[in-house]
């Protein structure tokens, strides 16, 4: 797994250094989008400035995207492989559950296109669906 890291660290010019591999290992194990706050949380003696150049770095490279949910904190997911330091290509989906407040990526389901009116030129486009995520299900269901 450590390999794996230091591949894709440096698959993305990105300097392999013991704490990006931590960082990248966290959203990796996640499984899901991640705030500053939950990685601070997570990596309790890490430098914030650190951490916070890490982020930006890894979203520059095309390592990790803004995980748009609706909240007022914003949140970071593993990109998929096709985007890199040029372009990211994140037209996906994000789900924020209503009761664990975790977000999601649904990397297979994409944001449908919209025709505009002449003149408009849209730069980006995002959605996201508010509901319970699967694991929140299953506690409902299982209670009942």
């Amino acid at each position: 797994m450590n390999q794996k890291f230091e591949h894709l660290l440096k698959e993305h010019k990105l300097k392999v250094t013991p704490f990006r591999k931590d960082v990248l290992q966290l959203f990796v194990e996640a499984g899901r989008a991640l705030s500053q706050q939950d990685l601070e949380t997570m990596l309790p003696d890490a430098d914030r400035i650190t951490l916070y150049r890490t982020i930006k770095n890894f979203e520059d490279k095309g390592l990790i995207h803004k995980a748009i949910d609706g909240t007022s904190q914003p949140k970071f997911a593993l990109c998929e492989s096709e985007c890199n330091h040029q372009k990211h290509h994140d037209a996906h989906v994000h789900f924020h559950c209503q009761k664990c407040q975790h977000t999601f990526c649904l990397d297979h389901v994409f944001v449908p296109s919209v025709a505009m009116p002449n003149g408009f030129e849209p730069l980006e486009s995002q959605m996201i669906i508010n509901g319970n995520c699967k694991s929140c299900n299953a506690k409902i269901t299982s209670t009942n």
